[in-house]
């Protein structure tokens, strides 16, 4: 892996998108809490959420600022000193899908925070708002071909369609994830400063894609200080539609990222697919809660919640390394084989799950039969006097 001529003088400017973001996340966060707190967006603990104390959500709100305030500043000063070269296919359109649509998925997402909305209706906004980019210019090209060489070209409305696809999809994959401290914000910090790092890169070229993925990966950093176990605030659904989407857009705004951004966000799109297809096929609809999530599992065998977190990141950063070293193709047959190792992975943490609650069951029952019923006091019950 070699760098573009243009990363160098770059360089500065990337620097600041990240530091200024992050500082930005950093200081917006704690205000966001506040209103969120005095708003009543709270999370409440339940028996499918791991949080046992009420949390604050809405957090995306600041990191969404954060991200598009930043990457005004930079791209102003970027037109001003003409540092970096905008690619002829990045015009005024796609900035706005990009930077305005993830203040609207934002906002959409924020109205689920205050009012939880049901699934249907997040997912009409979804599609409206993955239609809008589309219209805006943003589409799947072209996907490299895994069984020969060159690309499968994607027109007409086959291409609208993927991309439609691809921007769904990559919302609830990210909302799904995120089921405990740091997990989303996490992961979309990864996955962010991968996609940033290959646009440096000569195989793709594009160090002006690479001042946003910065600018985000840098919004992702300063919340990661408020949102990390034991979280002060949570993203919401403001913060998972927000990070869904800019992750699907900057994927297909450069060539061969699409590749990129399916392996190194293997884990949450794996993941989201199998519970999909498992709560169809025990006749639930696919928005249906549950703790069958990857993260679920992990703490099921007795991860903390720490523990587990960092083992998901470790799994994230070790695909980033792959998704750098590999071409398109071998991007590609390396997620394949991510699918079904991911796919047999959760059977087998299922089972393992299943086996472990049976065996509490278990011994709780045969514990609750060598006890003596309660009294009416709450106490054992007393026999008869002697």
């Amino acid at each position: 892996m070699h760098l573009t001529p243009g990363a160098g003088p770059a360089l500065p400017l990337l620097v600041a998108a990240f530091v200024g973001a992050a500082i930005g996340a950093l200081v917006l966060t704690p205000i966001v809490r506040i209103v969120a707190i005095r708003t009543g967006m709270v999370d409440r603990p339940d028996r499918r959420r791991v949080n046992t104390r009420p949390v604050p959500r809405a957090g995306g709100i600041a990191t969404v600022t954060a991200f598009v305030g930043t990457s005004l500043v930079v791209l102003w000063l970027n037109d001003r000193n003409g540092t970096v070269s905008a690619p002829a296919f990045v015009g005024g359109p796609e900035l706005i899908a990009l930077l305005a649509g993830s203040v609207a998925a934002a906002l959409l997402g924020l109205i689920d925070d205050y009012l939880q909305v049901r699934a249907r209706w997040q997912l009409a906004g979804q599609l409206v708002l993955a239609g809008w980019a589309v219209a805006l210019g943003i589409g799947v090209g072209s996907i490299n071909n895994p069984f020969g060489p060159g690309a499968i070209v994607l027109g007409g409305w086959l291409g609208v369609v993927v991309t439609l696809f691809w921007i769904v999809g990559m919302i609830n994959a990210i909302n799904f994830i995120d089921g405990l401290d740091g997990l989303s914000s996490g992961v979309g910090l990864i996955a962010a400063a991968t996609l940033g790092i290959i646009s440096l890169t000569t195989t793709v070229g594009q160090p002006f894609i690479a001042l946003l993925c910065f600018a985000l990966a840098g919004s992702l950093l300063g919340f990661l200080r408020w949102n990390f176990y034991p979280a002060k605030v949570f993203p919401g659904t403001s913060g998972t539609m927000f990070l869904g989407y800019a992750l699907a857009l900057l994927a297909i705004l450069g060539t061969a990222k699409v590749a990129v951004a399916l392996l190194v966000l293997g884990v949450p799109i794996i993941d989201t697919f199998w519970i999909i297809v498992r709560r169809l096929v025990t006749g639930r609809t696919p928005f249906s809660p549950d703790r069958g999530h990857i993260h679920h599992r992990l703490l099921d065998l007795g991860l903390s919640h720490t523990q587990a977190v960092l083992a998901i990141y470790a799994i994230c950063i070790g695909l980033a390394v792959l998704s750098l070293v590999l071409s398109g193709t071998g991007q590609l047959y390396a997620f394949l084989g991510l699918f079904v190792l991911g796919g047999l992975g959760l059977f087998v943490l299922a089972r393992r799950s299943l086996v472990a609650d049976e065996l509490r069951a278990s011994s709780y029952e045969a514990h609750t039969e060598r006890e003596p019923p309660d009294g009416p006091d709450g106490g054992p019950a007393q026999g008869p006097a002697a």
